[in-house]
């Protein structure tokens, strides 16, 4: 019989200031990078616990942040949980009234705010009983605590060690508890070869906002297994992090599709050198095969699919096959994690690759309940409900077409709106496309295109459906087609196609024959 061993977020405290004590945490600026290892690290962490105490902090306390991926923001990530608080992550892009919403609802009362985000915070009108500047105060704070360590408390691992809230495209906002041991477990996840692949002396550059699902949990994974951490801070446009990938040789960079988009065509224009880069883990949205096959073709990147929400920790499936049809969908779930389809009837569907229906997920590190809040319609005994329509093979290997609220229903039978924006990114002259239901009298709903062009390019709807016909079958292919100058995005950098769904309500949205930038 094995010793039942807690898994909390200290042993990857432990792992980080003693074996994996020679990596580092480096931190974009304006100037050069500041650096700090990891050894270094766990002092200052240990400051930060004293710190937390004197300011009143308990066991079960949210300590909030509204912060950019920084150093001073990953020592909070291991301060408050391993004191026994809760690290709450504030989302520095929501909606005044949805950030007021959260802090009112997780109770904060102490935060830790980046100087550069003071205008965006008091412009958002909520209120916490006490800010703490990272910049000069936060230094002035640690300063003034010992430097002897910390008397850390012994932790239940399934006590709350996160607070991360969804970003609320439907309703308001819902709060995902991260446990301890959930943490860890998704850690290890993560260091599979067939999760992200993290491995000792990587160097891994998390684009994802740390306030987005715990940056898609990169900070713990590193630290468990010594990745170093490249944080980009608020330098986040395609330069600065094309230069960070080249100078910091970075093994490792997660971001969403719309990030990697911007970030190829950079690196065509400008020659970057992405050749240190091992893997990019790509989620939040489907990957375009179109941009796969760029970055591999003209730049020797290998974009990994991967898929997950806020609800799953997030890292829930990966697609590391070599034949590019099964590399184009959302993959295998990770071992400990669970998968399902079903149907309208809650009944399961076969794996045959073709057969579809709601994707339902459950596992250690997926969420049972939201916080503080009753949502039984999001999970059926112990499956959480993710709201994707989506088939799974043989093989397990899940291929989701659609979220539920954007499938396309015409004469009866569904479109895919993922499949054709995928379709309409591979012509060469579409930098972005967004697909919406438009309804109609004969077919109750017709797909309408949503396309930016690049720059200096100009195709005309004849075209788009000559090159649609190659690609998908005739009856999906759009009938009109509308210009844009972006596709709307949400906070976390998704596709925001209500914003679309209202203009085309509100009569804003005008197809047009002739389409250019």
């Amino acid at each position: 019989m094995q010793h039942d061993h807690p898994l909390t977020l200290q042993h990857v405290l432990t792992r980080m200031r003693t074996m994996n004590g020679h990596e580092e945490v480096v931190t974009l600026t304006e100037a050069e990078p500041e650096r700090l290892t990891y050894a270094e690290l766990g002092e200052r962490v240990d400051r930060l616990c004293h710190a937390l105490t004197a300011l009143g902090v308990k066991p079960g306390d949210r300590v909030a942040t509204f912060s950019w991926n920084t150093q001073r923001h990953l020592e909070l990530y291991l301060a408050a949980p391993c004191m026994g608080a809760v690290l709450h992550t504030l989302n520095i892009r929501l909606f005044p009234e949805q950030l007021q919403y959260i802090v009112e609802h997780a109770d904060d009362r102490l935060m830790f705010l980046d100087p550069s985000l003071r205008e965006v915070w008091e412009a958002a009108g909520a209120k916490v009983d006490r800010i703490v500047e990272l910049g000069d105060e936060y230094e002035q704070l640690l300063a003034e605590q010992p430097g002897d360590g910390f008397d850390y408390p012994q932790l239940d691992d399934r006590a709350a060690a996160g607070l991360c809230y969804t970003s609320g495209t439907t309703g308001n906002p819902k709060g995902v508890l991260y446990s301890h041991r959930s943490n860890v477990l998704h850690a290890m996840g993560q260091c599979l070869a067939d999760g992200a692949g993290l491995r000792h002396g990587d160097r891994v550059l998390p684009i994802v906002p740390m306030f987005h699902a715990n940056a898609w949990g990169f900070p713990y994974g590193a630290g468990l297994i010594g990745a170093s951490l490249i944080l980009p801070s608020r330098f986040v446009a395609p330069e600065p992090l094309a230069k960070a990938i080249e100078s910091e040789r970075v093994t490792i960079a997660a971001a969403v599709p719309t990030v990697w988009l911007d970030l190829l065509r950079y690196a065509d224009e400008n020659a970057a050198d992405l050749s240190s880069l091992r893997s990019v883990p790509c989620g939040g949205a489907a990957v375009p095969e179109s941009l796969m096959r760029a970055f591999e073709e003209r730049h020797g990147v290998r974009i990994v699919q991967a898929w997950g929400m806020t609800e799953t920790s997030p890292l829930a499936s990966t697609s590391h096959a070599e034949d590019w049809e099964t590399r184009t969908r959302q993959g295998r779930p990770l071992p400990l994690v669970e998968a399902r389809i079903v149907d309208d009837e809650g009944n399961e569907v076969a794996w045959d690759g073709e057969s579809t229906g709601e994707l339902e997920v459950r596992g250690p590190w997926i969420a049972a309940a939201y916080y503080e809040s009753d949502d039984p319609e999001k999970f059926d005994a112990g499956w959480l409900r993710t709201g994707d329509i989506a088939s799974i093979d043989a093989r397990g290997s899940i291929k989701l077409t659609d979220r539920s609220k954007d499938v396309i229903k015409s004469g009866g039978e569904w479109i895919s709106s993922v499949e054709l924006e995928n379709a309409l990114m591979a012509h060469p002259s579409i930098r972005e496309a967004a697909v919406i239901a438009r309804p109609d009298e004969r077919w109750s709903e017709r797909p309408l295109a949503c396309v930016v062009v690049e720059d200096g390019a100009q195709l005309d709807q004849e075209e788009l459906k000559r090159h649609l016909l190659e690609l998908v079958a005739k009856w999906w292919v759009p009938d009109d087609y509308v210009a844009i100058a972006e596709v709307p995005k949400t906070s976390v950098g998704k596709f925001d196609k209500k914003v679309l769904r209202a203009q085309l309500a509100e009569g804003t949205l005008s197809p047009a024959d002739t389409l250019s930038a």
